[in-house]
């Protein structure tokens, strides 16, 4: 699988060294980044149509950063080229048989004074090692000094994930703190979560073909992927325990097959290697510190697999364990599965559950990790995985047992998408599904495909999503936590107090949304809820500070959509 874009691999050596001088000649303020603004200026010595300059942004900048990197920059320079040439600009130019490398460097009128201008005045720009200018981003210094983001305009920023970094260690931060958001709900965020590539999680039983699905997908394997018998012996009663132990004995294949025992998060890299995952925890660079608060036997079952790959550039896949079923389930993991798998719901851009024919059954395990995406419906794609292993005849009832199954757990009046196919690097099983099977399963797949595709391209769009979502449930949280600290008493009977309104939290959550006009769907899940604060002293809450619920709803209500409005298509 690869991702729409126009790698520096096709484009020739010769002329990556020309864009180079022409992307420092246009990036006003050296760090890597061309906004709006300096693009509209350099671009318009093509002397191409308005309109066309419009297809040309929109086109590069896929991922709607509001600005363009290096790599972008050089897509720009080549369709301005198609453009001058008299070709049209599609939006799928990009994945059409044109000759990128071949495309000579377009023509800018009066572009050779102003680079002997730039030369006089400007230095040389910052590259990687590798000849690609360098991004530089002021903001990772304002997540440890909140005075460092305060000296920042908005109108400053550079991109839209700067703005939102600015934003949250301004406004949204304080009130976190405040009022103990990130001991109830998530950790506080870093720069790094900001900076993260967009994540797909693969949820799903023992055997449903996670694993292979994403060897599929990298067409290889990854470092550290574990070839591991199968367990198959817990499912059975002790005569075919029996059965199959002396079987193997006596030399009977059974065989092997990916498990993973650990949830691994395979990502890019320079070079092939796994990483413990205390080790990943601590890393700045990477976004999986609030994992830390599960402690070291969840660590011990994490790591990271690094690797270079071009899919791997856009995307980042967190394999998980096989969710428990059967006997298995009676065996306690030493970590909260439920609860990580919970952490990297929030984190990931779409949640893969997988199912195989033979294995439709939810289990209870599977029911609580399928329970613990409450919220997060919207990312949930269902993937019906080695269809091709049953006739047609039987596809068809198994898929209507899996959507009856599926009926029962999520609590939702929308049917939920199946995508149905064999996804591995065989053939598909044509004897038993026929022409027209295959033909589905094809479709199906491109589909999929398709969605993944759809990712690094709405990733933006996702972050603002999640970060408006975070915002308000730290309002929200903050009302709940002040209202609790209001009906405390001021002498005796704190501890009676307290425990009743433990006790009756659900009616208390209905006092602050009648109170302030809430929504209830937006109310954190009351049991839970009440877990934590059990461990706390209600008389040392806060109480309600109305200037760090008004900053929140001038941020929701002003900030993020002036935010939008600079880094949109500098053409509209």
């Amino acid at each position: 699988m690869e991702i729409d874009s126009v790698p520096i691999s096709r484009c020739s050596k010769e002329h990556q060294k020309i864009y180079q001088l022409w992307f420092s000649c246009a990036d006003s303020d050296g760090d890597g980044r061309l906004t709006g603004a300096d693009a509209t200026k350099f671009f318009s010595l093509s002397n191409i149509p308005r309109q066309d300059l419009k297809q040309v942004w929109a086109i590069a900048d896929t991922k709607r950063q509001g600005f363009l990197g290096f790599k972008e920059f050089v897509t720009a320079m080549q369709l301005i080229s198609l453009a001058q040439a008299g070709q049209t600009l599609t939006a799928n130019i990009i994945s059409s048989i044109v000759d990128f490398e071949s495309i000579q460097p377009p023509t800018m009128e009066g572009l050779d004074a102003l680079l002997a201008k730039k030369k006089r005045l400007s230095r040389e720009p910052e590259d990687n090692g590798d000849g690609i200018p360098k991004e530089q981003s002021p903001a990772a210094g304002w997540f440890s000094s909140t005075k460092s983001a305060k000296k920042v305009s908005l109108s400053s920023v550079t991109s839209i994930i700067d703005g939102l970094k600015k934003l949250y260690v301004q406004k949204l931060k304080p009130l976190e703190m405040t009022y103990k958001f990130n001991d109830f709900v998530s950790p506080l965020l870093t720069n790094s979560d900001f900076d993260a590539k967009p994540m797909v999680m693969l949820l799903g039983q023992y055997s449903t073909g996670k694993t292979t699905f994403i060897k599929h997908l990298l067409r290889s394997s990854y470092p550290g992927m574990r070839y591991l018998p199968n367990n198959i012996h817990f499912l059975f009663p002790i005569e075919l325990n029996l059965f199959y132990f002396f079987s193997m004995r006596i030399g009977a294949h059974i065989g092997p097959e990916p498990t993973t025992d650990r949830f691994v998060v395979v990502m890019n890299g320079p070079d092939e290697r796994s990483i413990p995952g205390n080790t990943v925890a601590v890393q700045a660079d990477m976004p999986f510190g609030g994992l830390t608060s599960f402690g070291t036997s969840f660590l011990s079952k994490f790591e990271c697999s690094q690797m270079p790959h071009p899919l791997l550039e856009h995307i980042t896949f967190v394999d998980t364990p096989g969710v428990l079923s059967g006997e298995k389930q009676r065996t306690q993991r030493s970590y909260d599965f439920t609860g990580v798998t919970s952490w990297f719901a929030a984190k990931c851009d779409l949640i893969l559950l997988l199912f195989d024919p033979h294995k439709l059954d939810i289990s209870d395990e599977f029911k609580r990790v399928i329970g613990s995406l409450r919220g997060h419906d919207d990312k949930i794609r269902v993937v019906l995985n080695k269809a091709d292993q049953v006739d047609t005849q039987q596809l068809m009832r198994v898929y209507g047992a899996l959507m009856w199954s599926l009926g029962k757990v999520l609590n939702t009046p929308e049917v939920n998408r199946v995508y149905i196919g064999s996804f591995n690097d065989k053939p598909i099983n044509e004897g038993a599904i026929g022409p027209i099977g295959k033909e589905l399963f094809e479709r199906e797949q491109e589909d999929l495909l398709n969605d993944l595709k759809d990712i690094p391209k709405k990733a933006c769009d996702r972050r603002i999503n999640e970060f408006v979502k975070r915002a308000r449930a730290a309002k929200i949280h903050a009302y709940i936590i002040s209202h609790l600290k209001k009906e405390m008493p001021a002498m005796m009977g704190k501890a009676k107090t307290q425990q009743r309104l433990i006790d009756n939290l659900a009616d208390e959550f209905a006092k602050v949304q009648r109170e302030h006009h809430l929504p209830a769907g937006d109310f954190p899940h009351v049991e839970h809820f009440k877990e934590s604060l059990s461990g706390y002293n209600l008389d040392k809450f806060e109480k309600l500070k109305p200037k760090m619920i008004q900053n929140v709803d001038e941020m929701l209500g002003y900030d993020i959509p002036d935010l939008l409005k600079n880094f949109r298509n500098p053409y509209d």
